[in-house]
């Protein structure tokens, strides 16, 4: 019969330490005749996390080593493990009583220890945690990742692809969604938008391999295709002209967020979180302290970004929001969006924009003035110009402009001068 074990505090480094050093575990109930347990190692070295398991026939137990704790290192998932990434581990290892280990994690186990994974990494999760409650955990949440097939996902991605885009819905509400994709542009940012939710399921599955969970990853390797040909965006950005005039038609507190992210090309939640003093005024730069990839970076400013933002930062102490509401509160997720499009109604920018074009709008000028690429990928936090690129590049002035320009055929047509153009 299993042993009833004292529930032992082993969730934070501190507490760990202070239990009694040597070979004997201290063990924490995980699930019916399965235990967690930390040895706690002497001196300066870290602890060990174990998982054991009850066999039956008397007290038959089998221990399997987990991984070394974060005592004294920073968890990182893999060769050090914090308590809930251990426990997420020992969760997924299953043990046959011959001792023959099988592994049978699921999608949402090896999901949930991903996140965690990246949270200790200091990595933003609010994408992968979005997409995955949307895309992932529904339809394969409850999968044995060694009983995937790649036909069974190679189906999920289709199926994603044509489902309607879900709306973000109010707190606690029920889903909602968008009209079936119809059109070729539709389709093409919907079947982009699988592909980027396939990114991070195999991003998830890997590091679940990388775990030593399951023992291939065929299923999602080779075989898996991801839709081809649909990742080149069509760029919404907006004419010198009709910035002022969008400019000119924001509300009062929310003007100088929309001409920061003008004059920068930031995000919305990296001008949502600057401060007073991450404006340097001597040197004319912005400092972004968390990005999306959670990178740290300085934006050059023009002279006339520069002098916006030191009128902007006048009479504020260092530790101060740069970008607040008028009542001093700070700028939330989506609280953009509405301003935005009542912005884009009242200066008649139609379609409307969000304020993610801004950096659209800033990158797309920069390059058409010849910007080189690798400093525009800088400025906008990219790691080299792979994304400009792909996004930006065809702005670019090139020879292929100049050869066709001053060499293609020219045809002497006259324009019809019947025609006139309507006001």
């Amino acid at each position: 019969m299993a042993k009833t074990v004292q529930h032992t505090n082993l969730e934070f480094p501190k507490a760990r330490l202070r239990l009694q050093p040597g070979r004997q575990p201290h063990w924490q109930a995980l699930a019916p005749s399965t235990h967690l347990g930390y040895r706690r190692a002497p001196e300066k070295a870290s602890g060990q996390w174990l998982l054991r398991r009850y066999l039956g026939g008397g007290n038959k137990y089998r221990v399997t080593p987990l991984g070394p704790a974060d005592d004294r290192e920073e968890a990182n998932g893999s060769t050090v493990l914090s308590h809930s990434q251990a426990r997420a581990k020992a969760l997924a290892m299953i043990e046959k009583p011959d001792g023959d280990k099988i592994h049978r994690a699921t999608v949402r186990q090896a999901y949930a220890a991903y996140v965690e994974h990246k949270r200790a990494l200091g990595q933003s999760v609010a994408d992968v945690t979005s997409r995955g409650a949307a895309h992932i955990l529904p339809a394969l949440g409850d999968l044995v990742i060694s009983e995937l097939t790649a036909e069974r996902l190679q189906r999920w991605l289709g199926d994603m692809a044509r489902a309607p885009a879900q709306v973000r819905p109010k707190r606690g509400g029920k889903p909602q969604y968008r009209a079936e994709p119809d059109g070729d542009e539709a389709i093409r940012r919907r079947r982009n938008t699988a592909n980027r939710v396939l990114t991070m399921l195999k991003a998830i599955l890997n590091y679940a391999h990388d775990a030593e969970w399951v023992s291939n990853r065929d299923a999602w390797g080779r075989r898996l295709k991801p839709f081809r040909g649909v990742d080149a965006p069509r760029v919404r950005y907006l004419s010198i002209a009709e910035a002022a005039r969008l400019l000119n038609a924001c509300d009062e507190d929310f003007r100088p967020l929309v001409r920061a992210a003008l004059e920068t090309g930031c995000r919305y939640g990296e001008l949502a979180r600057l401060e007073v003093a991450d404006f340097n005024p001597d040197a004319g730069t912005i400092a972004i302290r968390k990005s999306k990839t959670s990178t740290a970076r300085h934006v050059i400013l023009t002279h006339e970004g520069a002098e916006f933002f030191k009128t902007h930062c006048a009479g504020k102490t260092g530790e101060q929001r740069m970008f607040t509401h008028g009542d001093g509160s700070e700028w939330k997720t989506a609280q953009q969006n509405r301003p935005m499009r009542e912005a884009c109604e009242r200066a008649k920018i139609k379609p409307a924009i969000s304020i993610h074009g801004m950096r659209h709008t800033w990158a797309s000028h920069a390059v058409m003035n010849g910007v080189p690429l690798m400093v525009v990928a800088k400025n906008l936090g990219h790691v080299d110009t792979r994304m400009v690129e792909r996004v930006y590049g065809h702005l670019a002035p090139s020879f292929i402009v100049d050869a066709v320009r001053a060499g293609a055929p020219r045809y002497g047509i006259l324009p019809d001068t019947k025609v006139i153009t309507l006001k």
